[in-house]
C-alpha cells in the first residue's frame, strides 16, 4: 500500500521554511530527510518519528503512539503515530517540532568519503595463503 500522500502534503507544508530537506523513498513510504538525516517518514496511514531515544518510553505512556518494531526488536527513539491521531494541526506540530528538535543533535548515517590515502589505509590487505 502506498504512502499517505494527505499526510506527505501536510508535512510538506510543515517543513517549507525548514533549509536543507530531502524528499526519498525508503521504508515503504516516504521519508523526509533534514541536513541528510532521517527525521520523519509517511505511510499508508501514520508517520514514523525519529525522536530524543530519551523521551522514548515517556512519550509512549502519554500520547496516542506506539514503538517502532522490526524483526522483533524494538527500536528506542522511533515512534509511529496513527494518522487518525494526526487530523489536528497542532497534533502533527508536535511530533514535527519534536523531530526537528532532535535532527540537531542526531547523528547521520550518510557514509562521508575518506581521502583516498584514509580509505586505503584502512582496509587490510590480504596477504598470501598459508597452507
Amino acid at each position: 500500500m502506498p504512502y499517505s500522500e494527505r499526510l506527505a502534503d501536510r508535512i510538506r507544508e510543515a517543513l517549507v521554511d525548514v533549509p536543507k530537506v530531502e524528499e526519498k523513498k525508503m521504508f515503504r513510504g516516504m521519508t523526509f530527510m533534514v541536513d541528510d538525516k532521517m527525521c520523519i517518514s509517511v505511510g499508508p496511514d501514520r508517520i514514523m518519528c525519529r525522536i530524543d531515544p530519551d523521551l522514548h518510553d515517556q512519550l509512549l505512556e502519554e500520547k496516542p503512539c506506539r514503538a517502532m518494531v522490526m524483526k522483533g526488536r524494538e527500536y528506542k527513539g522511533y515512534i509511529l503515530v496513527n494518522e487518525e491521531d494526526l487530523q489536528r494541526k497542532k497534533e502533527l506540530d508536535f511530533w514535527i517540532d519534536l523531530c526537528l528538535d532532535f535532527n540537531k543533535r542526531a547523528k547521520s548515517s550518510k557514509k562521508k568519503a575518506g581521502t583516498p590515502a584514509k580509505a586505503a589505509a584502512g582496509k587490510k590487505k590480504a596477504g598470501p595463503k598459508k597452507k
